[in-house]
């Protein structure tokens, strides 16, 4: 894929207008739209600028070259100085292919995260919590608000299941790829023999929907209102505020009762649902291109393993691109998450470029 320098134009000519049209003053929402446009096109106008600004040095040089009356010793200089400025070309080039790619519509939103204990009972329980608190301290450090929606607790600690809300600029486009099934291998604490058990919990990572993006009709939806179980004393006993809400053509079902709010707990519900149904048709939607091209990052289907963590080596292994990491502390600490996602998102744009030059 050459970089095509009618739409490199088109795109600073797009920068130059809406930098003019702020600087002339805008009021109100035009003001907002605009500002909001400016922002996603000025870091690839100015990567564009750094582009076409050493391709003029490489034809500078070029012509310099070829100029009979330039010296021997400026000669030298300007084919070492050309060595460097078509490896810098190179770079730039690449860069803003990457920036060019079509961007997911959804990477910008905050997501709904779902972590569920799998195969190996109270410890697959207790890496469910481990995980989930890795995903919590991760958005911490990304200054991400996270919102507990539901939770579910093993028996030993952990979380048979929890659902959370994360909200945060670009928090979809950094944690799209962790859905799947992620495994463990340690050592649990009851185990007297010294034998490394393995367990999984899956994750499921969908963009926050909003309500222009999924049509609910309220004729599909069964909604049952009982009493909520587990503890919370004589409230939960008396007042009849869980939720179950059943999406009749889909066959999802949603419950919710951590609000003392029935109201509350039935909006709870419809945004899960809501973003449930968005990732559906998101999954179906792109299922054929997947297909086509195989990406090496994974279809993130939920029954696909995608990572597993060893605990007595200290190394984190994600299979879809054969890397392991021997940080695990790090990782399930959440510091050194980064190295994995920055590593997953690169090859996804590989993928993305091999299609387009395809």
């Amino acid at each position: 894929m050459s970089l095509p320098t009618t739409k490199l134009d088109a795109i600073l000519a797009r920068h130059a207008i809406l930098t003019d049209k702020l600087a002339a003053g805008a009021d109100g929402e035009a003001f907002v739209a605009l500002s909001r446009e400016l922002a996603e096109v000025e870091p690839v106008a100015a990567s564009i600028a750094q582009y076409k600004a050493c391709l003029k040095e490489v034809d500078d040089i070029a012509a310099l070259l070829t100029d009979a009356g330039t010296d021997a010793d400026m000669r030298v200089m300007a084919e070492t100085e050309r060595d460097e400025l078509a490896q810098r070309l190179e770079t730039l080039e690449h860069h803003v292919k990457i920036m060019l790619l079509p961007k997911d519509a959804a990477d910008e939103r905050g997501v709904i995260l779902e972590v569920r204990a799998g195969t190996g009972g109270d410890e697959a329980a207790l890496f469910a919590g481990d995980l989930f608190r890795m995903y919590q301290r991760y958005a911490e450090t990304r200054r991400w608000k996270v919102d507990i929606l539901s939770a579910s607790e093993g028996v030993m600690g952990g979380y048979k299941e929890i659902v959370a809300e994360i909200h945060g600029a670009g928090a979809y486009a950094r944690l799209k790829f962790e859905s799947g099934v992620h495994r463990v291998q340690r050592v649990p604490d009851t185990e007297t023999q010294g034998r490394i058990h393995t367990s999984a919990a899956t994750v499921a990572v969908l963009p926050i929907a909003e309500d222009v993006d999924v049509a609910i009709d309220d004729k599909d939806l069964v909604v049952e209102t009982m009493r909520a179980g587990g503890a919370g004393g004589q409230h939960v006993n008396k007042t009849e505020s869980a939720i179950r809400i059943t999406h009749k053509p889909s066959g999802i079902v949603v419950m919710m009762q951590e609000e003392r709010s029935q109201h509350r707990n039935r909006q709870k519900a419809m945004d899960i649902l809501r973003s449930r149904l968005f990732d559906m048709e998101r999954q179906k939607r792109d299922s054929a291109r997947a297909a086509e091209r195989k990406s090496q990052v994974g279809s993130g289907d939920r029954s696909e393993r995608i990572r597993t963590y060893n605990f007595p080596q200290g190394r984190v292994t994600d299979h879809r691109i054969n890397l392991t990491l021997y940080k695990l502390p790090q990782i399930i600490e959440g510091s050194a998450l980064d190295e994995l996602v920055d590593a997953l998102t690169t090859e996804h744009q590989a993928a993305l470029l091999a299609e387009a030059e395809g």
